[in-house]
């Protein structure tokens, strides 16, 4: 039995105590304090692990690569706090995807030590518009449900990225859903006519909201604005770099389930240099990666500078903490991750009172290398 003492965040606000756990959370003891106490200095803060739903890469592996790449993005994330991930795939001939599926399929089934929790796979292409590439290759195609369960039988697929307005992928969401599958909207030319209709058919999110994607014009709205009026959940990059700090704000007030994610490539957690991201060559440098055109192409962002850099823009340490984390693991239907509550996953980051990261714990298991991670950025 291990124990951590602290301001500590729980689902009823901050307490001022213990949390005690093994793999799993034992029991959550103190006193309730205000929220402005929790970066009085006094103690450490301590927060559920946080929680991405898309991820390239990081720490120099990338998703596509095989190998051990999963298992070493995972550990790189790890190290700034994110405590479970799905494995994103880029755009790419299907053999190459089955190829990156077959790869990490064994880190979804047993997570790899000092390593995030591979929860799945986020299979954000090949079902995209060439409109809309961003920095995917061009592999696109539209989809069929044979081919998509074929994938999943692979490695599981939670998540599912599409462009709605492509021929049958509006009656593609029915079948999706009707799987399990978490359907997305993204990459995408969709009108907000389109958009809506996908909405409506049961689609409950938009993959990096306002990025390769139709954008918001008083007469012609399209996915954002589909977005801004219909959706529940969206996820954002907010590095201040893909979106405008005005933007970000304006989404959170009108998407109640507005949640996080780095959209990270394998320059994530590295020096400045030369990358890949799947088939595509980038380059890390001011704070960002791009393409050899400027394109940018993913981030480097780690979710403990998500949680900083939205608190900075005037969010709550408690609603930051739901936007990187709890949103996120509700959004995939799961109760026992993003919360700190007796029963839960042993998942939780500790931060001092500038929220730089201190300690990461993962099931319970002790992830070294925090200082190091914290002082590299």
């Amino acid at each position: 039995m291990a124990a951590i003492d602290g301001h500590i965040l729980t689902p009823r606000g901050f307490v001022q105590g213990r949390i005690e756990f093994g793999a799993r959370i034992v029991a959550v003891r103190g006193r309730p304090i205000d929220a402005s106490q929790a970066r009085d200095g006094a103690a450490p803060i301590v927060l559920p692990g946080f929680v991405d739903l898309h991820v390239h890469g990081g720490g120099g592996h990338d998703t596509m690569a095989g190998g051990d790449a999963v298992p070493g993005l995972a550990r790189a994330h790890a190290r700034h706090g994110t405590t479970a991930l799905l494995a994103t795939t880029m755009t790419a001939p299907r053999a190459e995807i089955e190829s990156a599926l077959a790869a990490l399929a064994p880190c979804v089934a047993s997570r790899p030590v000092r390593a995030a929790r591979v929860l799945g796979v986020h299979l954000e292409g090949p079902y995209i518009n060439r409109a809309k590439l961003g920095a995917q290759p061009d592999f696109a195609c539209t989809a069929t449900l044979a081919e998509v369960l074929a994938l999943h039988a692979i490695a599981p697929i939670r998540l599912v990225t599409i462009a709605p307005e492509l021929p049958g992928h509006l009656a593609l969401v029915v079948a999706l859903r009707a799987h399990g599958f978490v359907v997305q909207l993204g990459h995408s030319a969709a009108s907000y006519e389109d958009a809506r209709a996908a909405f409506e058919a049961g689609a409950q999110g938009v993959t990096h909201l306002f990025n390769a994607m139709s954008g918001l014009h008083h007469r012609a709205p399209g996915l954002v604005g589909a977005a801004l009026a219909h959706a529940a959940h969206a996820e954002l990059i907010p590095d201040l770099l893909h979106v405008h700090a005005g933007a970000v704000l304006a989404a959170r007030r009108a998407i109640p389930g507005l949640y996080c994610v780095t959209d990270s490539t394998a320059a994530a957690a590295m020096p400045d240099g030369a990358y890949r991201l799947g088939r595509q060559p980038v380059t890390k440098c001011l704070g960002g990666v791009r393409l050899a055109d400027g394109t940018l192409a993913g981030s480097t962002l780690t979710m403990d500078q998500a949680l900083r850099n939205l608190v900075e823009l005037g969010l709550p340490l408690a609603e930051a903490s739901q936007r990187t984390s709890t949103i996120a693991a509700r959004y995939l239907g799961l109760a026992d991750r993003g919360v700190l509550t007796p029963g839960a996953w042993a998942d939780l980051v500790v931060l001092d009172a500038t929220l730089a990261l201190r300690r990461v714990v993962v099931e319970g298991e002790e992830i070294e290398g925090i200082e190091a991670a914290a002082a590299a950025g």
